[in-house]
């Protein structure tokens, strides 16, 4: 018997008070049309009321896929756990779901992807909640905000400290779904789901299983239906006995402004010289002082913002493939792709489900891992999760702190100064004109990474941006290397306000660094 049912249907079978997951990470694999019409029966009807929401991955994003600014409405979201939450530009308006966030209307926690994804696996076996020291000493802690955003979340805490086996870990109780609204491709008439257009799996199988072991309900969005027995079985990501109902989406696009790329989804494998190559400019020097850490059959991380350029470097270098990528949404190896593609990647060696993913990030098991910040401060802190004055412009922490928690060596990337104006030559950076204020600060807004705790770990922790080179120490940041054309004593001592020392012994940079051709770099 088929599972076909209208988005109406589908939605109306979802009761108030439900704890709804959400398997999507921004545009890619978000089930918007469910989500649109989830919205759109609260409108007509009222109901349903007090939802509980559990996004591992931000659902949606501000260019085009509403995604949770669907459901975004007062009476119909009490609660909402998300791992990031749609972000993008100030020139745009705020999503709703932040509105209610900032005005208090919602109970709003963000929770590290990863132990997000944990929650799941642990509800699903009915073992009692996550343990855990991701997040120790960061906002995640609560001796700190404990992952809430808001004061109603701080009313209703999740997370706890907890003494066990003579060490400190922090506990997540479970939170037991009863609805799974999740994406794929395709879907056979018994439910069996493939992702054949989708550039990465998610966390869809866990999501739903989470959900069937509760006695929930698992409603699956896809592009088109086949007939029960036509799918090959190893293809099935998701088998049919945990899919309840079907919703039909043909036009579902496989991420914002892309309706269907076969290389985001490993049908075909892009010609390298088809990647466009990173702008010259300060952003492309500094993921260039970042790719300089990088040896030949490493594997590493890699985030947002000027991060994800340093693939684009050793593409440059005419060294594509000398480094294994791996990116929290499952993508493993290939080119990591930017703008509204980023979390998928072309010409991808496996796509790893997201929840594995993060077993393997949270256990160090890669070489390095490149992100950016928002803000340093003098313990070596950053903050890439929260902006009190536009909140909107940071997604969250994501994957970030699961990331951070263990990893071995940790290359942060940023601006010094926010709004300097800098010259660029073959020659040397000069800053034309100071910036409004330092990324340097006495104490961050919000402690995404704790440099306390890296210190503690035996943590590798560089910091690189348009004037230095700066380490964590056990006397705070100091530049060891600097940047050809910058003044250390005005441009990074007194612009920091004394917050960043100079090494006796820094050296300056190489000016291969600045140049308009490759730079040099050899595996």
């Amino acid at each position: 018997m088929s599972k076909l049912v209208s988005p109406a249907e589908a939605v109306a079978r979802i009761a108030d008070g439900a704890v709804v997951t959400v398997s999507s990470s921004s545009a890619l694999g978000c089930p918007d049309l469910v989500l649109k019409a989830l919205g759109q029966r609260f409108r007509d009807e009222g109901h349903p009321r007090g939802l509980t929401t559990l996004h591992p991955i931000a659902a949606g994003d501000m260019y085009g896929v509403k995604g949770i600014d669907w459901i975004a409405q007062d009476g119909l979201l009490s609660r909402v756990l998300a791992g990031s939450y749609p972000s993008g530009s100030s020139n745009l308006p705020m999503p709703e779901i932040w509105k209610m966030i900032v005005e208090d209307r919602v109970a709003a926690y963000n929770v590290p992807s990863g132990i997000m994804f944990d929650m799941h696996r642990e509800a699903a076996a009915k073992r009692p909640g996550v343990l855990t020291r991701v997040g120790l000493q960061t906002f995640v802690d609560p001796v700190r905000e404990g992952c809430a955003m808001n004061a109603k979340a701080a009313e209703q805490p999740i997370v706890s400290r907890v003494e066990f086996g003579g060490e400190t870990w922090l506990h997540f109780p479970n939170i037991q779904p009863d609805v799974c609204i999740l994406r794929a491709t395709t879907a056979d008439e018994w439910g069996n789901l493939t992702y054949e257009h989708e550039g990465a799996y998610l966390g869809g199988l866990e999501q739903a299983i989470a959900t069937r072991t509760n006695g929930g309900l698992v409603i699956a969005q896809v592009k088109r239906l086949t007939a029960r027995g036509s799918l090959r079985p190893h293809d099935v990501r998701v088998p049919g006995h945990l899919v309840d109902l079907i919703v039909l989406d043909p036009d579902q696009k496989q991420t914002t402004e892309t309706p269907h790329d076969p290389a985001i989804s490993g049908e075909v494998i892009r010609p390298w010289g088809s990647f466009t190559l990173a702008e010259h400019g300060i952003e492309k020097v500094i993921a260039r002082r970042a790719a300089m850490e990088l040896r030949a059959g490493m594997t590493a991380n890699l985030g947002f913002g000027i991060s994800a350029m340093v693939p684009r470097v050793l593409l440059e270098e005419g060294h594509p493939q000398a480094v294994t990528w791996a990116i929290e949404q499952g993508a493993v190896g290939g080119m990591p792709l930017t703008g509204f593609a980023f979390g998928c990647a072309s010409n991808a060696d496996a796509y790893v489900p997201s929840p594995q993913q993060f077993i393997y990030f949270q256990g160090a098991g890669f070489d390095m891992s490149f992100l950016s910040f928002l803000e340093v401060d003098v313990e070596g802190n950053v903050n890439v999760s929260k902006l009190g004055k536009k909140p909107y412009l940071t997604a969250g922490c994501g994957g970030f702190v699961d990331i951070t928690a263990h990893a071995k060596k940790i290359v942060f990337s940023g601006w010094f100064e926010a709004g300097a104006q800098i010259d660029l030559t073959e020659s040397g950076i000069s800053v034309r004109q100071p910036g409004k204020f330092t990324k340097m600060v006495a104490q961050v807004e919000h402690v995404t990474f704790s440099g306390q705790r890296a210190r503690e770990q035996g943590q590798e922790v560089l910091y690189i941006s348009e004037r230095c080179v700066m380490r964590l120490s056990d006397r705070g940041l100091v530049a060891t290397e600097i940047m050809p054309g910058i003044d250390p004593a005005r441009d990074i001592v007194a612009a920091s306000e004394g917050r960043v020392a100079v090494a006796e012994n820094a050296v300056t940079m190489p000016l291969a660094l600045l140049a308009e051709g490759p730079m040099g770099w050899a595996p």
